[in-house]
């Protein structure tokens, strides 16, 4: 189930820094006006696409193509005005189209989540970019203690991918509704040294977004998913957007489909329990909220100047899995996304029977939430990961205006 839209205040630990005081005064008042969320107050002017459209006829293209995907949906904001492209189907078996309030898992944007709270404790001052793995956490292994905040989020930390554990996979593959302690996933790779010298080079790993949010719960005492509820669901209105920890997915849904055998496609929607994979790729959100929450985050209205300008001191060449539109280069939890009529930011992700693509300009008015029902990536689908980036710059490029 959905947090509550209005969230009660939580308590911090007596002896977490000062900054932490901030905290305490979020109150319903503040969850409920929802003031970050663009064009919260304001009805919204929608749209949906034409037949003759191109990016229409794009995405249904993509939709049929050999290996494609069941469904596909498209919202693009520019202030209060949103437009939705969509194609296929929401579930094969009822061929309902998706719609923008259809429940899906966004697989590893979740981990711009993951940024959303750990960046807004470094505003509120409870946290540190240079903050290191030593003084938060102290019990994870002596070999990773000098890893830093800001090295988890740009994925420069060298820490080993528990997700790539043989024994975590054994697991998973024993009983894919196995129920993990999310809070000991890295116990699956802690006799591993760091793969690099932190800092020295960019390596994207799961294990460093379950490391952000253990560090954000040891210094405010406040389980994760509650910091979820009060630094962004809140605060953005997102009604619909939870981190679960079973299988079941919440009606109504964008159903995910394995496309990959040679029988008719196979319903993966609820192949895997989320415990798993928590803060690194847990989360369920619907097209809409999405839509909302990048614009947000991509704009920096989540905390301080400051701070926005940490988040965006690139890495070049750090791509997100998969890699998003045109030339990729890493933030914190973020992205840029170098195309070739501009520049916007935001986050990539895939798992069973769904990849995503959240995107938005630097000053977050203009929005992109690209969803599509099949898992596309380099290692399974290359061709096809390569249509699909094309297809996402061609929506890029129409949310920037070119007329091309």
């Amino acid at each position: 189930m959905s947090p509550h839209p209005c969230p009660r205040t939580f308590r911090t630990s007596r002896t977490s820094p000062r900054g932490l005081r901030a905290l305490r005064t979020l109150t319903v008042l503040t969850a409920c006006a929802a003031l970050l969320a663009p064009g919260a107050a304001q009805a919204v002017e929608r749209g949906e696409g034409h037949p003759h459209d191109p990016l229409q006829r794009q995405l249904e293209e993509l939709v049929r193509a050999p290996g494609g995907p069941p469904g596909a949906i498209a919202v693009l904001r520019d202030g209060h005005r949103e437009r939705v492209v969509r194609a296929g189907v929401a579930d094969l078996r009822t061929g309902r189209p998706p719609r923008t309030g259809d429940h899906m898992r966004i697989a590893s944007t979740a981990k711009a989540f993951s940024g959303a709270v750990a960046l807004s404790l470094v505003g509120h001052g409870a946290l540190k970019l240079d903050d290191t793995l030593g003084r938060r956490l102290p019990k994870l292994p002596r070999a990773w203690r000098g890893v830093t905040l800001r090295q988890l989020l740009n994925h420069t930390s060298g820490l080993p991918d528990y997700s790539q554990a043989p024994a975590f996979g054994d697991v998973l593959r024993a009983d894919p509704h196995h129920r993990f302690d999310s809070r000991r996933l890295l116990d699956y790779v802690r006799d591993q040294p760091l793969r690099f010298p932190p800092g020295s080079r960019y390596q994207y790993s799961n294990s460093d977004n379950i490391a952000v949010a253990l560090m954000a719960e040891a210094v405010t005492r406040v389980p994760y998913e509650r910091l979820l509820g009060g630094l962004v669901y809140g605060p953005l209105g997102l009604h619909r957007t939870s981190l679960p920890q079973g299988y079941r997915m919440r009606e109504p849904y964008l159903h995910g489909y394995d496309v990959g055998g040679p029988g008719a496609p196979e319903d993966v929607s609820e192949l895997i329990g989320m415990s798993g994979v928590w803060a690194s790729g847990g989360i369920v959100s619907t097209p809409a909220d999405m839509s909302r929450f990048v614009s947000a985050y991509a704009g920096g209205r989540l905390y301080g100047r400051d701070v926005v300008r940490a988040q965006r001191r690139w890495v070049p060449g750090g791509a997100s899995e998969p890699a998003g539109p045109g030339r990729n280069d890493a933030g914190l939890a973020l992205f840029r996304y170098t195309t070739r009529c501009g520049v916007v930011l935001g986050h990539t992700g895939n798992t069973a029977g769904y990849t995503q693509l959240i995107a938005a300009t630097p000053d977050g008015r203009r929005s992109l939430a690209f969803s599509v029902t099949a898992q596309i990536n380099e290692r399974a689908e290359p061709a096809l990961l390569g249509r699909l980036r094309a297809v996402q710059e061609n929506f890029v490029c129409a949310l920037l205006g070119d007329k091309n």
